[in-house]
C-alpha cells in the first residue's frame, strides 16, 4: 500500500468517527466531569479512600496473632507447612528458615473481639466500625508486579489503574477538581526505598482524562497550575479560548476523543487554579482536628497530613482518593521499623474513620487499609531474641475496610498456626477488586472497555463478591 492510499484511508476513518462523534461530543465532555451513566446498581459508596501501605504490613505483628510460635522460636518452619512454594530470591539461599514468633502483645477489643496487635491503640478504638480480613492472597510476590496487581488487576504494567476505572464508571460529583488524586506520603523509617511509578495511577488504555493527578506537599500542589509572572487570570482566560478554538478545528477534522480530553483537562486546570489552594489551606481547621489527627498533620508530605487532606478531598466530592505511604518493607529489623512506622500511621488512620463519621462521610466513603503482600513467618537473615526480618509473603495478608457498604465490627478469614496458608474464607486480590465495585455500584463483569479488538475488565475474567462482609 501507498503512503498516499493509506493517508487516504486514514483521513477517512478519522472524518467516520468525527461525523458519529459529533453528537456525542457534548455529552461526552460533560460526562468526563459529570459521569454517572456506567453504574449498575444503587452503590452504598460515593467515593473511596485507598490508604496503601507500599512494602507489605507484616500481618503477624498486627493483625494476625499465633501465641503457639513462641514455643516454636528458631525451629525449622515445616516442609507440611510450606508445600514447596516458592519464595523470593531473598531468602531461598538461606540454610535455614528459622520461626520468628511476633515480639508484640496482642489483645481483643470491641464487640467483634478482634484480636489486634499493642503496636495499633488507635485503630483498636475504632474496631467497631471497620471489617479485617485477613485471608487475602494474591499471586505476586515481588513488590512491582504485586501493587500493580493491587491497583490495576493484572501483574503487567499499561493496565488501567482501579481509580482510573472508577472514575471512567461515575465520573466526578466535583468539576473543579478531578476526580481521581494520588496523594504520597515520608516514610516514617529509613526505608522510603520502594518506587512508586505514575503508571500506577495512569489509566491505562482509557482516555487519558481517567488518570489520576498527583498533589504534592509544597508551594505547589500540582505542577505547571500556577501562572507564571505576568500572566493574569484574564490573559489566561482569554488564552484558553483562543486554545479551545483551535482544539476545536482540529476535532472537526479528526474527531479524535482525546482533543476533547484536552480541552476539558485545560478547563480544570484553570478551575483548580482556585480550588487546589483552598483545599491545601489548613488554617480553617480548628484546633480539635489537629488533636485527632496528630501534630503531623500540619506538616505537608506526612501519612498524616494526606489522611487530613484526603478527608477535605472527600467532602469535596473527589471520587477516588488513592494514599501511598512507604517503609513497609521489613526485610531486617522489623522490630524497630514496624513500631516506627506505626508511630507514623496508627493515630491518623484511626483519625480519618472518626472524623468521616463525625461529618456523616462514612456511611458514603470506603476507607480501605492494606498492602500488596504479607510478610513470612520465618526470619530472613539473622534471627535473634529480639530482632527478626520478615521476606514478602503471598500466600495469605490482611487489609482493613470501613464504611461504604462495608459491614462494621467483622473479623473474615483464619490461617494455620504459622499465618501462612489460609483455612478458611480465603478472598483473592481479584474478589476485593469486585467488592469494590460493588460498593459503588459498578457490577465488575459489565464495567468494561474494548481495545485492541479485546474487552477488558479490571477483574479480567476472574473475581466474586466478598458477600461476607457487604452489608
Amino acid at each position: 500500500m501507498t503512503l498516499q492510499k493509506e493517508l487516504e484511508l486514514s483521513i477517512t476513518r478519522r472524518h467516520f468517527f468525527s461525523r458519529s462523534a459529533r453528537g456525542l461530543g457534548a455529552t461526552a465532555l460533560a460526562s468526563l466531569l459529570n459521569a454517572s451513566t456506567l453504574a449498575h446498581g444503587q452503590g452504598r459508596a460515593k467515593r473511596i479512600i485507598f490508604l496503601h501501605q507500599s512494602g507489605g504490613p507484616s500481618q503477624l505483628d498486627l493483625f494476625d496473632p499465633k501465641p503457639k510460635l513462641k514455643a516454636m522460636f528458631g525451629t525449622e518452619l515445616p516442609g507440611s507447612i510450606r508445600m514447596g512454594q516458592r519464595i523470593t530470591g531473598m531468602t531461598s539461599g538461606q540454610s535455614s528458615l528459622p520461626v520468628a514468633p511476633s515480639l508484640f502483645q496482642f489483645a481483643q477489643h470491641g464487640k467483634s473481639g478482634a484480636w489486634l496487635s499493642e503496636l495499633i491503640p488507635r485503630t483498636a478504638r475504632i474496631v467497631d466500625d471497620i471489617t479485617i480480613v485477613r485471608s487475602i492472597h494474591t499471586d505476586a510476590i515481588n513488590h512491582d508486579p504485586a501493587i500493580t496487581f493491587i491497583h490495576s488487576g493484572s501483574q503487567q504494567p499499561g493496565r488501567p489503574s482501579l481509580g482510573s476505572w472508577v472514575s471512567y464508571g461515575l465520573g466526578s460529583e466535583n468539576q473543579n477538581l478531578p476526580a481521581f488524586v494520588v496523594l504520597i506520603s515520608l516514610s516514617n523509617t529509613p526505608l522510603n526505598d520502594q518506587p512508586l511509578f505514575s503508571r500506577l495511577w495512569g489509566a491505562g488504555f482509557l482516555p487519558s482524562s481517567y488518570q489520576g493527578i498527583r498533589f504534592r506537599s509544597g508551594a505547589d500542589p500540582v505542577l505547571y497550575l500556577r501562572d507564571p509572572e505576568g500572566i493574569d487570570r484574564s490573559t489566561r482566560r482569554m488564552m484558553l479560548d483562543g486554545l479551545e478554538k483551535l482544539n476545536r478545528l482540529r476535532h472537526e477534522d479528526y474527531g479524535d476523543p482525546e482533543i476533547e480530553t484536552r480541552i476539558a483537562q485545560f478547563e480544570m486546570a484553570y478551575r483548580m487554579q482556585a480550588s487546589v489552594p483552598d483545599l491545601m489551606d489548613l488554617s480553617s481547621e480548628p484546633e480539635a482536628t489537629f488533636e485527632l489527627y496528630g501534630e503531623d498533620a500540619r506538616k505537608p508530605g506526612t501519612y498524616a497530613a494526606n489522611c487530613l487532606l484526603a478527608r477535605r478531598l472527600a467532602e469535596r466530592g473527589v471520587r477516588f482518593v488513592q494514599l501511598y505511604h512507604r517503609g513497609w518493607d521489613q526485610h531486617n529489623e522489623l522490630p524497630r521499623h514496624i513500631a516506627m512506622q506505626c508511630k507514623g500511621t496508627d493515630q491518623a488512620s484511626a483519625a480519618l474513620i472518626t472524623d468521616l463519621k463525625q461529618r456523616g462521610l462514612l456511611d458514603d466513603t470506603l476507607v480501605i487499609w492494606g498492602g500488596e503482600f504479607g510478610r513470612t513467618v520465618y526470619c530472613q537473615g539473622r534471627l535473634t531474641e529480639t530482632n527478626y526480618g520478615r521476606d514478602h509473603h503471598p500466600r495469605n495478608f490482611a487489609w482493613w475496610l470501613a464504611g461504604g457498604g462495608i459491614k462494621p465490627g467483622l473479623v473474615l478469614g483464619e490461617t494455620d498456626d504459622f499465618s501462612y496458608n489460609i483455612t478458611a474464607d480465603a478472598v483473592h486480590v481479584h474478589d476485593m477488586q469486585a467488592t469494590i465495585l460493588h460498593c459503588l455500584g459498578l457490577d465488575h463483569t459489565k464495567l468494561t472497555y474494548k481495545f485492541q479488538g479485546r474487552w477488558f475488565r479490571l477483574t479480567d475474567i476472574h473475581g466474586n463478591l466478598v458477600k461476607q462482609i457487604l452489608v
